[in-house]
């Protein structure tokens, strides 16, 4: 079955960079639309960028300015490019994709495990 692999979090100081990319393996037919989310401790999960298939990408407020979603469809990975960072952008970082599985009949989501983003001084 699909696996959503996330990597490339760590510590960072604030106005640092990181940048996060997520990768899918297995039987992946197709992939869609791929988005972060991101979940801080007792808040909720917010999306933080998609991309579609075609490219077109869309951001949270949070991110706006700061945050570049890109992807490689060839390697069937997601990228988060996460610049001027903030001691409120930490939190787990999760990918999602949305896509068709070789034997399936149609697109679901996957999720990956989630890698740690923090931010401090």
């Amino acid at each position: 079955q699909v696996q959503l692999v996330e990597s490339g979090g760590g510590l960072v100081q604030p106005g640092g960079s990181l940048r996060l990319s997520c990768a899918a393996s297995g039987s992946v037919f197709s992939i869609y639309t791929m988005r972060w989310y991101r979940q801080a401790p007792g808040k909720e999960r917010e999306l933080v960028a998609r991309i579609s298939s075609s490219g077109i990408t869309i951001y949270g407020d949070s991110a706006k300015g700061r945050f570049a979603i890109s992807r490689d469809s060839a390697k069937n990975t997601v990228y988060l490019q996460m610049n001027s960072l903030k001691p409120e952008d930490t939190a787990v970082y999760y990918c999602n994709a949305g896509l068709r599985e070789r034997l399936g009949f149609s697109v679901q989501p996957y999720w990956g495990q989630g890698t740690q983003v923090t931010v401090s001084a």
